[in-house]
């Protein structure tokens, strides 16, 4: 029980976190993550206005009982979630090829219902599990790779050496409660 009680607190100081530290430190923020990723600034800023853009188009266009999620990454879209069929799936692949430079998408939307919050807060919670332990291990610098989990699925992205994806894998896949591990990165010389 006490295990329970302390993964709770865990995840809701997690979610408290993530939704005031951008506040608190505002322009910092994005500056500190900056220096530590591989993009440029304006790729940067282009991966927040695709996802932008295209959350847009979603709300707009797709069925109310779809649970999307957009991450972009050096002008590469993930797609993650559920839709309730084949017809949604591939219209959120539409939408998303509609939005200028995008320049590939990877779509893992599911068919299926939408998660439930429950689910989404224990994938909040891998992804922190996961991203920690990047940190911990120190065998790359952890901002150069994105998390994103989705029932239990860990994607991951980013620009980086083989080496750095293999130990990201690795670190990602012995993490507890991560059922599968995806690769959706791009690799330097």
């Amino acid at each position: 029980m006490t295990k329970k009680l302390s993964l709770i607190a865990l995840v809701l100081l997690t979610v408290q976190l993530t939704g005031c530290f951008p506040a608190v430190v505002g322009g910092a923020a994005v500056g500190g993550s900056m220096a530590a990723d591989r993009r440029t600034s304006g790729i940067y800023v282009e991966d927040e206005n695709i996802e932008l853009k295209t959350m847009k188009r979603m709300s707009q266009y797709m069925d109310k009982a779809s649970h999307i999620n957009v991450t972009s990454y050096n002008r590469i879209v993930l797609l993650t979630g559920e839709v309730p069929n084949a017809g949604q799936q591939a219209q959120a692949e539409t939408l998303t090829r509609e939005i200028s430079n995008v320049r590939s998408i990877h779509n893992a939307l599911t068919i299926g219902f939408a998660s439930s919050i429950s689910d989404r807060t224990n994938d909040a919670y891998i992804t922190t599990k996961v991203k920690a332990r990047f940190v911990s291990e120190n065998m790359f610098p952890a901002n150069v790779v994105k998390v994103v989990t989705e029932a239990g699925v860990v994607y991951l992205m980013g620009i980086v050496s083989e080496k750095e994806a293999n130990d990201a894998v690795e670190i990602a896949r012995s993490t507890e409660g991560v059922s599968k591990v995806v690769k959706v990165f791009e690799y330097t010389n």
